[in-house]
């Protein structure tokens, strides 16, 4: 590793290469969207990674999986190691510890994460995500996209969102409702892989990632917005006009005594 690999970003602040080789930081699902997030981290100069996903790679993946080639297909490789290889190609030195089945298995290796991101495909895998985030006090970016039928041609949409504690969560948000949990558990069999290409993921990600930065790195003054919105058919990203109404208000989903860490035990 060269001495001024980040010379191009020393506008981040002067302690930021410090600041980011020292961030231990998760990435829970790794196909489109965190694929292009593992990417992006690792060009940054993030130090530590926690990555989890229990699934190999497919066919179906090629036309968004960041890292992945015919051969992993071929060979059925977990996305674990291709986020993996992916990573120590842009940055040998970086600490990567990947859990090929889902965060639950091991979730003592997310309670000491500054920020986990969120990049599974179901509300319910996002809330239990939030949920453990929360609990232990950290941050968690979650990203989402969808495509939709409208007339004879389609809607591509999707966020990024912010979820820190003491702030609006993912259900203040309407991210997250009983309605959505409960349609999805009703259609959770009958339901087909959702539409996904390549492009809208990496906007996606990489406002993800910004929000990312302005949370460790001091080179701007003003947090971006903690929900953000992309319209893939105007190639828009905007502040959510929800802002207006949940900025102003105190989180009523998780309580002040609902926090720490269960296992703790004092000596």
């Amino acid at each position: 590793m060269t001495a001024n690999r980040f010379q191009r970003q020393s506008f981040l602040g002067e302690r930021s290469e410090a600041i980011l080789s020292n961030c231990r930081v998760a990435i829970m699902g790794l196909g489109g969207g965190g694929s292009h997030i593992a990417q992006q981290l690792a060009h940054i100069g993030v130090g530590t990674f926690v990555i989890a996903d229990p699934d190999i790679v497919e066919e179906s993946n090629l036309n968004r999986l960041v890292g992945a080639t015919a051969a992993d297909v071929e060979n059925a490789t977990p996305k674990v190691d291709v986020a993996e290889r992916l990573i120590r190609a842009v940055n040998p030195n970086a600490n990567v510890i990947a859990i090929p089945e889902r965060w639950q298995a091991k979730p003592e290796l997310l309670r000491e994460c500054d920020v986990i991101f969120g990049c599974v495909d179901h509300y319910t895998g996002r809330d239990e995500l939030e949920r453990m985030a929360r609990r232990f006090l950290i941050s968690y970016i979650d990203i989402g996209m969808d495509v939709h039928r409208l007339g004879k041609h389609y809607l591509i949409s999707g966020q990024a969102a912010l979820s820190m504690p003491g702030e609006p969560c993912l259900w203040c948000m309407g991210l997250l409702t009983e309605d959505l949990l409960k349609q999805e558990a009703a259609n959770y069999r009958e339901a087909g892989d959702r539409p996904q290409v390549i492009w809208p993921n990496g906007v996606l990600a990489s406002t993800a990632v910004s929000l990312f930065m302005q949370l460790v790195t001091p080179w701007h003054d003003k947090l971006l917005p903690i929900l953000v919105e992309y319209d893939g058919n105007s190639h828009s990203v905007f502040s959510s006009n929800k802002l207006a109404i949940i900025s102003h208000t105190q989180c009523r989903h998780y309580k002040d005594t609902e926090v720490g860490d269960s296992f703790f035990k004092t000596t």
